[in-house]
């Protein structure tokens, strides 16, 4: 083959790739409900790297990594790097500044310490169990700030499961031990993000948290993309990501396996969450896509598309009650596939039954379309709170395996579960492993190397 025609025969098939990518970008753009036009991230340039240094007992890092954040300059990355055989780093609470990255490299962890005084208000009570709850400083806090993130191919470990530093007890004992006297625990959230703007998390594992992962609160712009939160089934309380009263969050490409719901959407009182979109994703044992329980603020225009669930205990959730509920509307289930899964679809307007209240659950515009799990679990649970404030629910190609037992209370349905002749979407080839640290970094590093 001549030069020019293998010139022109390249340049047609860019020109082919180049129409199908910007025909996929216009699909995705028209099926998402944030506002934003969101893409894969890219890492920034770097201001400085740290390098892990000897392990000695009761070392904080934490002012030197502080240190070098905030001398960073907008725009740029702190990278914490191993060294050699020194892979670790040890902190107490960190502080994210605007415009700055926070990158953690492959083969470094960034550990939260197990010093509780370090994560302490003020009032002695971080490491212990009271009715507020409030005593402990999240790990890592971003608040009042714009176009920071975390990103990288290493790991931050929370250390939820390893014993406080002058107790008998580690950080998730303290949480069951609450639970058990219906108190409540004083434990560090992993990341908490407040009144921000513009956050990004790429690539990064999240392990081991001593409460939830990824807490926002009245966040606008929040992006995940390729992340994997791995944390025990067992472990109370620690929720994968939170959006709180926040809007235009993308959670996209990313593993979540925890012990309690693997993404929660909540609205409070500080207002309402909206245009969220949950794509291509994977969950693993945890309490499912959930909203709720608190939406008194008002949930809408929410897209869950592309979703495999294996083994959490609840799939498909929207949980709330009259003592915090709320406006749910304009919810879209698309193309989801489940396994071994208690309650595959969970619509509750009574969650934990309480004296009653003022604030009541209505949930409108609720559609499922291709939704296919592959064993019943338990039941299947629609519910709408009282003849005057109905589920609205639309269903098209609902299909749960096996028979499932249903309860259907103030539910108006448009369409069925399992409608006859229905065998649902294949989900054959769709629910693999939780993927492999080691694997998944050699291929990062493979498609680095790849030519552009």
């Amino acid at each position: 083959m001549k030069m020019s025609e293998l010139a022109a025969r390249r340049a047609r098939v860019h020109c082919l790739r180049t129409l199908a990518a910007a025909a996929l970008a216009l699909c995705g753009a028209a099926h998402a409900q944030d506002t934003r036009t969101v893409r894969e991230p890219v890492l920034p340039p770097a201001c400085a790297v740290l390098l892990a240094e000897p392990a000695l007992p009761g070392r904080d890092d934490a002012p030197r990594i502080q240190a070098a954040i905030d001398k960073c300059k907008p725009g740029h990355a702190l990278h914490l790097a191993a060294q050699g055989d020194r892979r670790a780093f040890t902190a107490g609470p960190l502080t994210l500044g605007s415009g700055v990255t926070l990158v953690i490299d492959a083969g470094a962890t960034l550990f939260a310490s197990t010093d509780p005084s370090l994560f302490d208000r003020g009032r002695n009570t971080c490491g212990t169990i009271d009715a507020a709850g409030t005593g402990c400083r999240p790990f890592i806090t971003g608040d009042g700030i714009s176009g920071a993130g975390i990103m990288g191919d290493g790991s931050i470990d929370g250390q939820g499961g390893q014993r406080i530093d002058g107790k008998p007890e580690t950080w998730w004992q303290i949480a069951r031990r609450a639970q058990k006297e219906k108190l409540r625990q004083n434990v560090p959230r992993l990341i908490q993000l407040e009144r921000s703007q513009g956050f990004t998390m790429y690539r990064i594992t999240l392990r081991n948290a001593a409460n939830f992962h990824v807490a926002m609160n009245r966040v606008d712009g929040f992006t995940a993309w390729g992340i994997r939160i791995d944390t025990p089934h067992d472990a109370r309380n620690t929720d994968g990501i939170d959006p709180g009263s926040s809007r235009n969050v993308t959670i996209a490409h990313s593993h979540i396996r925890t012990g309690d719901d693997n993404v929660a959407i909540k609205a409070g009182h500080n207002g309402p969450s909206e245009n969220i979109s949950i794509l291509h994703n994977r969950f693993y044992s945890g309490h499912g896509m959930s909203i709720g329980s608190e939406t008194n603020g008002g949930v809408r225009n929410v897209l869950v598309e592309d979703l495999d669930m294996d083994g959490t205990t609840s799939g498909l959730r929207i949980k709330s009650n009259d003592r915090r509920g709320g406006v749910v509307k304009g919810i879209v289930y698309r193309n989801v596939c489940l396994r071994n899964v208690q309650w595959p679809l969970y619509i509750d307007t009574n969650y934990v039954p309480a004296p009653p209240g003022d604030l009541i659950p209505d949930y409108q515009e609720v559609r499922m379309e291709h939704v296919h799990s592959l064993t019943p679990g338990r039941n299947v649970i629609l519910q709408g709170y009282d003849e005057k404030r109905p589920l609205r629910l639309t269903l098209d190609d609902v299909v749960v395996d096996g028979s499932p037992l249903m309860k259907i209370d103030f539910a108006r349905l448009a369409g069925q579960v399992n409608p006859p002749g229905a065998k649902g979407i294949d989900c054959s080839k769709r629910l693999l492993p939780f993927p492999d640290e080691t694997a998944r970094v050699a291929k990062r590093s493979d498609e680095l190397l790849l030519p552009k």
